[in-house]
């Protein structure tokens, strides 16, 4: 078995789920050629204890607080980037022309121009990528996907999507530092609809095709908040909440949503397809289950039963995608497990399977969805994507 040296790039909670995946993938896939090896991990100079804790919790072989140099060292296969959103373009682009495997998470970029000077360094070094869209590698998502590939719904007319989280709503929350950067419009680029929303887009478009247009709404309902690291009042520039409406190639129409300000949800995230034959449903708070309705067969003959109603599915069975890795029929799998899914995903790929996505071409298609939302917003318009 030919091992894999990481470098990881970053050690928040990011790193904490990828860095996981890496040393649990070998149990769940064991017939994998590659095995990774936590090499080398890094952490800002001012993060060194956090770091240290980091490495030793994770079983890293040692730290850099230089990323430049880390990304540099021979004997670093995968760089897998885990750091804020602005630092992406740049660690991303050096990992390409220094011939590294590439792991990102998303949002992939602050922008689409970022985005494409990324995909463009890739595609010149030729080295395998991989964006971490985890919730494709939930089970139940990607039965979802398996029922709507297999035309069990039929022609589809409405996709919604909801992505909802409450941890903000209070004021005395502060914005940026090492926890709340995402409230820092300089460092994440984007509020809900780069953090949130890419992943309902991302999911969407996997399942349902093209988005082709948009119209968006967004809101920021607390304009200034104390500056986590100074002290200071600032401004808040990005968005609390988001909402927009759809429309697809494939001639469906769909609405999203998202916000910080759901009070009660934590991480509550929905999508719904309705088709001509049937209908489909997950909601990440019973992350086990997909719900399918089923009106007609896959050849379009009507279903004639009374007991034709909502079917709420367990998907834990051998036959469900992913779940013949792990436990019994009835026994769940969670959060962890999507990152580890992927990373064997990702590392079929390299030795031979299929092609893993999402890549960065996916998340630059992402890229273009979230940057027409924003402009949308601020335009007040319909937005070609």
């Amino acid at each position: 078995m030919k091992t894999l040296n990481v470098g990881m790039l970053g050690c928040g909670f990011m790193g904490r789920t990828h860095s996981n995946a890496y040393n649990q993938v070998a149990h769940f896939f064991p017939d994998l050629p590659f095995k990774p090896v936590l090499k080398c991990c890094y952490g800002r100079p001012e993060d060194l204890e956090t770091l240290k804790k980091f490495r030793q919790a994770w079983g890293y072989e040692e730290i850099e607080t230089d990323w430049h140099k880390l990304i540099a060292r021979s004997d670093i296969d995968i760089v897998d980037v885990v750091a804020p959103n602005f630092l992406h373009k740049e660690m991303v682009i050096e990992a390409a022309n220094a011939g590294k495997m590439i792991i990102c998470e998303k949002p992939f970029a602050m922008s689409v121009a970022e985005a494409e000077e990324m995909v463009e360094a890739v595609e010149k070094a030729g080295v395998a990528n991989m964006v971490s869209f985890c919730y494709r590698r939930n089970p139940a998502v990607s039965l979802f996907k398996q029922v709507v590939d297999e035309g069990r719904i039929g022609r589809p007319f409405h996709y919604r999507a909801l992505y909802l989280q409450d941890y903000t709503i209070s004021q005395k929350v502060p914005a940026g530092g090492a926890s709340l950067w995402r409230l820092d419009a300089k460092v994440a680029g984007s509020g809900v609809t780069g953090d949130l929303l890419a992943h309902s887009i991302d999911a969407a478009e996997w399942i349902n095709g093209p988005i082709k247009r948009v119209c968006a709404k967004t809101e920021i309902f607390i304009k200034e908040r104390k500056n986590a690291e100074t002290g200071e009042m600032v401004p808040i520039t990005i968005d609390d909440a988001c909402m927009f409406l759809a429309v697809f190639e494939n001639g469906s129409i769909g609405t999203f949503e998202s916000s910080r300000y759901a009070r009660g949800r934590k991480n509550f995230q929905t999508m719904e397809l309705n088709g001509e034959k049937g209908a489909v449903y997950f909601n990440l708070e019973e992350p086990e289950y997909i719900q399918f309705f089923r009106y007609a067969d896959p050849s379009g003959q009507k279903i004639e039963d009374h007991l034709t109603g909502w079917q709420k599915i367990l998907v834990t069975n051998s036959e469900h995608p992913y779940m013949s890795h792990y436990w019994v029929p009835g026994t769940m799998i969670g959060y962890e497990h999507y990152f580890i899914n992927q990373l064997a995903d990702f590392l079929a790929g390299i030795s031979g399977g299929p092609e893993c996505h999402p890549d960065v071409h996916d998340a630059l298609r992402v890229q273009k969805v979230c940057d027409a939302v924003i402009r949308s917003a601020k335009e007040e318009k319909w937005i070609e994507i």
